[in-house]
């Protein structure tokens, strides 16, 4: 097997937010203690433009917010794929974007959440060089924070592969643990991997001072 020297990024957005109350994918950030968006980024075009920075391409796969998020998506140049019943959930949305990855003709990916806050360019660069530097029997390389799994990770085709074989009731943690021999957990220091957002609350600890 040949490593792979591009890549496409993923970004699962199809949920419904029910926790937070609102689209995730639209909260400001960074969040200000002002209460006033110190730019217009938001999660998701945040997220965008750090996967873009380092894929060849970005597809979001998003829900029944696809009208919310459409304008997002495409002001940043990248493109959507709807997930039909997101309902089903997310390993579901995982499986539409990586069908969408391989018809585009690529065959690795970084893969996160919407709500994963973005990581440095450190860390997406220390991940790429992980992946570009891993033994073939590699099949994913995945961050990791005092002892925390998190995203985004980066896939080869091999798990890209096990990932759409398995049943859309799987989880993508199912998949790794059957694939654990090929998987390596990149130790870094940034929290930020292992965070997510899923309440108002979540949301309220990460609030920056604006001094």
């Amino acid at each position: 097997m040949v490593r792979a020297s591009s890549f496409a990024g993923v970004i699962l957005a199809a949920g419904e937010s029910s926790r937070m109350g609102r689209e995730k994918a639209l909260l400001p950030w960074p969040p200000s203690r002002t209460g006033q968006a110190s730019s217009t980024e938001t999660l998701l075009s945040a997220g965008i433009r750090l996967l873009n920075s380092i894929c060849d391409f970005v597809v979001v796969v998003v829900g029944k917010n696809e009208n919310a998020l459409a304008p997002t998506i495409y002001a940043e140049g990248v493109s959507l794929v709807c997930n039909p019943d997101p309902a089903r959930g997310q390993f579901s949305s995982l499986q539409v974007g990586l069908r969408d990855v391989l018809d585009r003709g690529r065959d690795a990916a970084f893969i996160t959440l919407v709500d994963r806050p973005p990581v440095s360019q450190v860390t997406l660069k220390t991940l790429h060089h992980a992946f570009s530097v891993a033994p073939h029997e590699i099949w994913a390389v995945v961050p990791e924070f005092e002892g925390k799994h998190g995203h985004p990770y980066l896939v080869a085709k091999e798990m890209i592969e096990a990932f759409l074989r398995a049943p859309a009731t799987s989880s993508a943690r199912d998949v790794e643990h059957a694939n654990e021999e090929h998987i390596q957990y990149v130790p870094l220091d940034d929290p930020l991997v292992a965070l997510n957002i899923n309440t108002p609350e979540d949301y309220q600890a990460l609030l920056l001072d604006p001094n």
